[in-house]
């Protein structure tokens, strides 16, 4: 990959990670763009068709999958959703880097089909801490509250297959944002990420 290329970038977090506030103040420094997944699930009210998701029928994200058009896809709920390939590409072409906020599965299955994937994994900085802001949200009931707890757990077991680990610590959104920025702007300085730099040195 050179370094003209951008770099997709996935973020993955549990509940309580805080990912809706640190992801847009990285996307707030520029240089990203925010992948549009697609879903089978019907648009709730206010959302509109490529921007808040790409709606597809269920025939129509088959088709997508069996063409292999899709970068990575899961089901949840009996719904599709995934994130188209060509889109994502054409951003990467670009010089952009492309966020992606998917879950554990779908992380492990960008890697596969694309091993210079950047997976970074945001993180409370303790499981007592989680389940605090998930039950001072006031939301939800005690039983998703438990399930979001051991859907957690089977996330964060999950983070030795992530490149990095950035810690969300109250009241420093902003630093977690920092931090996901100094990886990436790290690893497009990495020597095999710019593998013409001798030769265009001595252009």
């Amino acid at each position: 990959m050179s370094a003209e290329k951008g770099l997709l970038v996935v973020v993955s977090g549990p509940a309580g990670s805080g990912k809706g506030t640190v992801l847009p103040k990285v996307m707030a420094a520029g240089g990203f763009r925010f992948s549009v997944s697609a879903t089978t699930r019907a648009p709730r009210p206010g959302e509109a068709d490529g921007v808040n998701y790409h709606y597809l029928t269920r025939e129509a994200f088959e088709a997508r999958i069996a063409a292999g058009d899709m970068l990575e896809y899961t089901t949840y709920c009996g719904n599709y959703y995934g994130t188209p390939k060509k889109e994502a590409e054409a951003v990467l072409a670009t010089g952009c880097n492309l966020l992606l906020e998917i879950e554990v599965e779908g992380a492990a299955n960008v890697k596969k089909a694309y091993p210079d994937a950047l997976l970074i994994m945001l993180l409370p900085p303790s499981f007592a801490v989680e389940e605090a802001r998930l039950r001072g949200r006031g939301t939800e009931s005690e039983e998703k509250i438990k399930a979001r707890l051991a859907q957690a757990r089977h996330e964060v077991e999950q983070a030795p297959l992530y490149d990095y680990i950035v810690y969300n610590r109250d009241g420093e959104a902003d630093r977690a944002a920092e931090d996901i920025l100094a990886i990436v702007r790290a690893e497009r300085l990495r020597t095999v990420r710019n593998p013409d730099a001798v030769q265009n040195y001595f252009a």
